[in-house]
């Protein structure tokens, strides 16, 4: 869940415009009816995501753009610039490794101000980008680079390892880019710093917006992780909808000569902290500070040297702020706003962080997201009515949605339960290589299946009832099902199993296996465990255990019936 600010009650506006979308569709077929529209608009130009991004840039190029909490670099805007299209060119030309248009860069990096040039130089020069948690384990980083066919890697040295891991798998790989690396002709590996210095000249292309711009990897509603191609129009609309006034108080006229420092943490390498923050705090032309990686020493210290307004933070930091004994009130005395994404904070969370800002009317705003949408489809406007407790937003402008029927797949009304469906043109192209599963989300009207169960109220807002059933979120982080479930059958004493989520306070969810063992087969806990915390990133691991079961409940298609497995789990525990 995702995005900027707070709701506003624009009852009788809204009210008109549900009346204006029943009366379109009241002599319609069933499945037209109850459409709803947003009740703004934006114009959404069609150009690349960083021509987009840094258009007049030359009039804030002197403001502060990005800086490293923990090590205090920064660069403004000019020379955030500058140093992209040096690496455009750098890329394109550098003798041993250069690319072509539409290949793709596989970006390995935590939250460093160096990400902007690598991603977005990259971008400039008409590739594509994935980018990959640089907390995966190999086995994962190459998986996926290798779904992608990635021909360069941008990372840091630390990370080399992994590079050359992948590059003794990949066929066409044409060389790694080093931040904080020097040249090493030998192996393909080339200095960032050398390459902008020797300032590389070569003919950058035009890039057509329809094009594929990032792959950013998700699971969807359920299954293995999906390469999910969003075009650069795709990132440009969600920026330009993310724009309006009533959406980002930044976008006010009173906000124009101003710039804010906002800080945040939610990874660079994940959607929400790619498009969602970094892409629109830049497009913004405010004053981003964030971190590598979250140490709670080091995001206090920025607290108090960089005084920041606006924070973003996802449950568990939200969590930390609201609880930890060594963040004082006087630490969060600066922030007047905050967002909370990748996961929804529950009513009794915001209070409690209220609580620490001592009292202060601190703006909580919530939204609503996917990886298949840009990210963001709903969000709290600037102002709001405070008794829509608990929703995640109207509809972002230019956006479309209705909720389906469990049932018989139609059309509801207000406070209503179904399906949540979304339309608009931040929605995705669809999966790389993969057009079962984009017909399973994206169907041929453009609507994106989000999996989720949601409902709207009579002024557009909307509240989600229940998460995608088989997807687990641990700290925001989505973990899916069957790429545990696969990794545990790989064990040749098992003969079936599932995982599920299992509640937790601080985490939000935890992955828990229940397993089937073979006839006359043995197995142990902690050998299931073992096998996979070695193969996966931390926030994957079966925190929650295994459970060993007799059989696995299943509906006669042969899918888990996941209420069943929590009422197992929860029988198991007591």
């Amino acid at each position: 869940m995702l995005r900027l600010w707070k709701p506003i009650v624009l009852c009788s506006r809204f009210r008109s415009q549900l009346i204006r979308v029943s009366q379109k569709f009241s002599s319609q077929p069933e499945f037209e009816r109850n459409v709803l529209e947003s009740p703004y608009t934006v114009d959404i130009p069609k150009m690349c995501l960083t021509d987009y991004m840094f258009k007049d840039y030359e009039k804030v190029a002197d403001r502060t753009a990005i800086s490293c909490g923990s090590s205090k670099r920064s660069y403004n805007f000019g020379m955030t610039y500058e140093m992209i299209q040096r690496m455009a060119h750098a890329l394109l030309a550098q003798k041993g490794c250069a690319m072509r248009p539409k290949e793709v860069v596989g970006i390995l990096l935590p939250n460093i101000p160096e990400f902007v040039s690598a991603l977005h130089g990259s971008l400039l020069a008409g590739m594509v980008v994935t980018f990959a948690n640089p907390l995966y384990t190999p086995e994962e980083i190459c998986r996926q680079f290798e779904n992608a066919d990635v021909r360069l890697i941008i990372t840091l040295p630390v990370l080399m390892p992994v590079a050359q891991i992948f590059k003794r798998k990949a066929k066409k790989y044409r060389g790694t880019v080093c931040i904080g690396g020097n040249h090493n002709f030998d192996d393909n590996i080339f200095g960032f710093q050398q390459l902008l210095l020797e300032n590389h000249r070569s003919e950058l292309p035009k890039v057509d917006p329809e094009e594929t711009a990032i792959l950013p990897y998700s699971s969807g509603t359920t299954g293995m992780p999906k390469g999910v191609m969003l075009s650069h129009n795709n990132l440009v609309a969600n920026l330009a909808q993310g724009s309006h006034p009533e959406m980002n108080k930044y976008s006010r006229p009173e906000y124009a000569n101003r710039t804010e420092t906002i800080l945040t943490i939610p990874p660079f390498f994940h959607i929400y902290g790619f498009n969602g923050i970094l892409n629109s705090v830049l497009k913004s032309r405010n004053h981003l500070v964030s971190i590598p990686r979250f140490i709670p020493e080091d995001y206090i210290q920025c607290l108090i040297e960089f005084r920041p307004k606006f924070l973003f933070v996802v449950p568990s930091l939200m969590l930390f702020l609201a609880t930890h004994p060594k963040v004082t009130t006087d630490h969060l005395s600066s922030v007047d706003a905050i967002l909370v994404g990748a996961a929804a904070a529950s009513i009794q969370l915001q209070e409690k962080f209220k609580q620490k800002c001592g009292g202060r009317d601190v703006e909580i705003a919530q939204g609503y997201g996917m990886t298949e949408s840009s990210p963001v489809t709903l969000c709290t406007p600037h102002k709001y009515d405070l008794s829509k407790v608990g929703t995640c937003g109207q509809l972002y402008p230019n956006t479309q949605a209705k909720i389906v029927s469990l049932v018989d797949g139609s059309n509801l009304g207000a406070h209503q339960t179904g399906e949540l469906l979304l339309r608009g043109p931040q929605i995705m192209k669809g999966y790389l290589n993969n057009e079962q599963a984009t017909r399973e989300t994206l169907d041929s009207n453009g609507w994106l299946h989000t999996g989720d169960v949601a409902y709207y109220d009579q002024d557009g807002f909307f509240y989600i009832v229940d998460r995608t059933k088989e997807l687990i979120k641990v700290k925001g982080n989505q973990v899916s099902p069957t790429e545990l479930e696969n990794l545990i059958m790989e064990l040749p004493e098992i003969s079936d199993v599932a995982v599920a989520g299992v509640a937790d306070e601080t985490a939000g969810e935890l992955p828990r296996a229940y397993v089937v063992l073979k006839q006359e087969h043995s197995l142990s806990e902690k050998t299931i465990v073992e096998h996979v915390k070695n193969r996966v990133v931390k926030y994957k691991q079966l925190a929650a255990g295994v459970r060993f079961v007799k059989e696995i409940p299943r509906n006669a298609a042969g899918k888990v019936i996941r209420q069943q497995l929590h009422l197992l789990g929860q029988q198991l525990d007591e």
